[in-house]
């Protein structure tokens, strides 16, 4: 059995009242680590070391250039741990290793490498005024910042919201999902060996409410909260964040519509297709869950996804051949299996697919369901996609709208035309047109409706994780 404990002020430690959890393994169905179990008061304890190191400390300090070189190495020491870290993340929650070795554990370092060059060269503005006055802005670090991360891209959506608060000078509190505590333990541990000062990044473990997640929403000196998970949950902490006015950046919930038109490249559709809803267990936010397809190829691209979800490699998650592993716990798992059985409850016929051994779902295509069925409407968030045929741009574009989320969608189209036009039409945060989860860290990433508030990447990050500021100065008193 591994033991991972909290990470404050510089120090691995128990939790106050030396409550533990344990982590399951999801392919084994038992136990592999014990792991500290925090409380509102683990939560204070994190809150002020990082509140300490806020207001005294030298992080917020230092000059862009020497962030970005403690950064650098953080990176370079997530790289040369990355077989263990990538372990660490498949154990926790059954993501093929092939994945967390090959995109998670890269894309992970490249968030600290990114932000750690983006900080560094970033513009300010300076505003003409009249004859003896001078304006410009500053953007000085926010302060404390809570980042709560998900389960289902452990390690990487823990460094999409650290690097960028730390590159920007704040110190934080990152709280990992309970499901998936192993590497967020070993990202502080390797910070702190980067140099990055004690205090500087805390990580406390627990659950939501009533745990340390939700001290860590309702405290007052926190300045910032960075979320990313259930839309539900969202809410929650947007509610208990208005208490304090603490700016928050959500990102949540998604039932990804994918448009496949006639004129489409089939092979790069199906392919494209495939990945959308199958990677990472379909654990995937961003997933594209609804797939419609124009009645004039439907056919064809059913049989063709069918056999290639069907080639899928099922198995062992730390084998370098699976492609499909086990749901992340039991609890996702009877989630994802009673969305299955109401699938045909509401007159849908599963076409390929179901329950596997043990925790796992097969990749599962779901046809005749109708566009208000709750397969289609809710976020099943596991392999499973819905296939539904359409005649229409405009009956495709109401259809992906027709939703209570926004956060992203696809089309494959090799009109160039309609791609534009139709992107332009379809309410969400991200499109992608003839490609799945490319991303720029440059670009806004968030959502509308029930899918976020806010946006990140870029330049919106620093937004997000500054005050800035306006100086006006009198430069000609005479």
């Amino acid at each position: 059995m591994e033991s991972f404990g909290h990470i404050i002020d510089g120090q691995e430690v128990p939790s106050v009242d030396g409550a533990a959890f344990q982590s399951i393994d999801p392919w084994e169905r038992k136990p592999w680590a014990t792991v500290a179990l925090g409380s509102a008061a683990d939560a204070d304890r994190a809150i002020a070391a990082a509140r300490t190191a806020f207001d005294t400390g030298p992080w917020p300090r230092m000059s862009y250039a020497e962030r970005a070189g403690i950064l650098h190495r953080l990176a370079d020491l997530i790289e040369a741990d990355g077989e263990s870290l990538a372990l660490m993340d498949t154990t926790d929650m059954g993501k093929p290793i092939a994945e967390t070795r090959g995109h998670d554990i890269p894309r992970s370092a490249q968030n600290f490498r990114f932000f750690a060059d983006y900080s560094t060269v970033t513009a300010a503005e300076k505003f003409p005024m009249a004859s003896g006055f001078h304006a410009y802005t500053e953007y000085d670090p926010a302060g404390v910042v809570a980042a709560i991360a998900p389960w289902n891209f452990p390690l990487m959506m823990e460094t999409w919201k650290v690097a960028p608060a730390l590159a920007w000078g704040n110190t934080v509190v990152l709280k990992p999902a309970e499901q998936t505590p192993a590497s967020a333990t070993r990202l502080a541990l390797l910070a702190l060996e980067a140099g990055v000062p004690p205090g500087v990044l805390n990580v406390v473990h627990g659950y939501g409410p009533g745990s340390a997640g939700q001290a860590l929403t309702e405290s007052s000196s926190v300045d910032r909260i960075t979320f990313t998970g259930e839309s539900g949950t969202g809410r929650a902490i947007s509610a208990a964040a208005a208490r304090n006015l603490t700016p928050l950046s959500l990102e949540m919930g998604g039932k990804g519509a994918n448009i496949v038109f006639a004129d489409a490249d089939l092979d790069q559709a199906v392919s494209w297709s495939i990945k959308a809803i199958y990677t990472n267990n379909g654990q995937v936010c961003l997933a594209g869950s609804r797939l419609y397809v124009q009645r004039d190829i439907y056919q064809e691209f059913i049989d063709r996804f069918r056999a290639a979800a069907e080639a899928l490699v099922i198995g062992d998650p730390k084998d370098d051949a699976t492609q499909i592993g086990p749901l992340a716990s039991e609890e996702h798992f009877d989630k994802v299996t009673g969305y299955l059985d109401l699938a045909v409850r509401e007159g849908a016929r599963i076409l390929t697919g179901g329950r596997g051994s043990g925790w796992t779902v097969r990749p599962t295509v779901i046809v005749g369901a109708g566009q208000r069925d709750r397969v289609t409407q809710e976020e099943i968030f596991g392999p499973a996609v819905v296939i539904l045929p359409f005649d229409q741009e405009n009956d495709a574009v109401r259809a992906a709208n027709d939703t209570p989320y926004g956060l992203n969608a696809m089309l494959f189209t090799t009109d160039l035309s309609r791609a534009h036009r139709v992107s332009r039409a379809l309410r969400v945060g991200t499109v992608w047109a003839n490609c799945f989860f490319v991303r720029d860290l440059r670009a806004p990433f968030g959502g509308v409706k029930n899918s976020g508030v806010g946006r990140e990447g870029g330049n919106y990050s620093r937004e997000f994780f500054t005050e800035p500021k306006a100086v006006v100065m009198n430069i000609d008193p005479a």
